[in-house]
């Protein structure tokens, strides 16, 4: 009997053993030591100087955006300081009983805590029992309260007198994306880390990393735009790549990732901006026409060639080029069109580009407004006279 399998049905007959124990990406390369944590080198480096000096504050607040690595930290550094047998640099063994414990999560003097669900007063009083309990066969008792800023304000009360006068062997690591929603009367008591939004470079080189040992075949492209559109969060990009990952069956090409996030090529704007360097109202317009054939709106449009411009006059110093998110390659590509347009031509363009997608929500017939703006750009390169 011959047995006939298409290259879907082949995928899947080679990974139907995975299936079983699949771990979404984001858990299974979750961070387990302050040296493994990407793009977040100046906790790190904090965390780990505090460890070693011994100089422990009895609160931590880490703050930022989603999904850049606060909760993993506060999980890292709940383990190191408890860990029996630190390394020289400050990193947790994962060999000792605590470390073990930890890892297997079972640890008894490690507490977490999700506000989003327990933010009331109640919750609050049974955490102050817990605290007055000594840790067991550890040095500190480590409580991790993710999205801080949900308890309510009678919770906040009843947690103030813990945190203001706690015993010495209880840490508190509160976590939460809007400090500003957190009382004064807390955040005088706490140490504050800032955690800042992951460089694209730095999410690509994960994705890379990720990639290769997953034995997904890739484009150094299309990792670069799974970087971008991810924001500065590990967690998303690393969330999107497992969704593109089944979308292409294990082969992420520049096309495809395009494709599936619905995102506008960049080379569309590198074409548009010789076009109208150019003078050519035909070619400004004619391209527009096949962005359009590709399902995407003005708006959209709009908003990517500000971005572009944007770019591009930041590309004009060598000193301003490392702003650019994205390869080296994209930025030497930004760097010569740069140059090719020149200073005067680009501002009036982005001054015009930045008017016409303010008022784009007004026009009436909005192709028309497109077009007129692309008009309005190929006039300004045209020699006058």
């Amino acid at each position: 009997m011959q047995l006939d399998f298409r290259e879907g049905d082949l995928y899947y007959i080679l990974n139907t053993n995975k299936m079983d124990n699949f771990v979404v990406s984001a858990r299974k390369y979750r961070p387990a030591t302050f040296a493994t944590v990407v793009g977040q080198e100046h906790i790190t480096r904090t965390l780990k100087n505090a460890i070693l000096t011994g100089q422990l504050p009895q609160a931590f607040l880490f703050c930022g955006p989603r999904g850049v690595g606060k909760t993993t930290c506060a999980r890292i550094l709940a383990k190191t300081i408890n860990c029996e047998l630190r390394t020289p640099e400050g990193e947790a063994c994962n060999q000792c009983p605590s470390c073990l414990s930890f890892n297997e999560g079972a640890s008894l003097n490690i507490f977490e805590l999700d506000a989003a669900s327990n933010n009331g007063v109640d919750q609050m009083r049974e955490l102050t029992r817990q605290v007055l309990i000594p840790p067991q066969g550890g040095k500190y008792k480590v409580y991790i309260i993710d999205e801080v800023h949900m308890l309510s304000a009678a919770a906040f009360n009843a947690f103030l007198k813990t945190l203001e006068e706690p015993p010495a062997y209880a840490k508190f690591i509160l976590a939460t994306t809007e400090k500003h929603k957190i009382i004064p009367t807390i955040l005088s008591r706490c140490q504050v880390f800032d955690f800042k939004r992951i460089e694209t470079a730095d999410i690509a080189a994960h994705l890379r990393y990720v990639a290769q040992n997953e034995g997904v075949q890739f484009e150094d492209d299309a990792l670069d735009i799974i970087a971008t559109k991810a924001d500065g969060g590990l967690r998303d990009a690393l969330s999107i790549f497992d969704q593109l990952v089944n979308f292409t069956q294990g082969h992420l090409t520049h096309q495809a990732v395009l494709q599936n996030l619905n995102v506008l090529d960049t080379d569309y704007y590198f074409r548009l901006l010789d076009a109208v360097r150019q003078g050519s109202i035909s070619g400004a317009l004619l391209l527009y026409q096949d962005v359009l054939a590709q399902g995407f709106g003005g708006q959209q449009f709009l908003t990517g060639l500000c971005e572009h411009l944007r770019n591009l006059l930041v590309s004009l110093d060598p000193q301003t080029l490392p702003l650019i998110q994205g390869s080296d390659q994209l930025r030497q590509r930004f760097g010569q069109q740069a140059q090719q347009c020149g200073l005067p031509l680009l501002l009036a363009c982005l001054n015009t580009a930045s008017d016409f997608e303010y008022r784009f929500r007004e026009a009436n017939n909005k192709n028309l407004f497109v077009e007129v703006c692309l008009m309005k750009l190929a006039s300004a390169a045209m020699p006058e006279g």
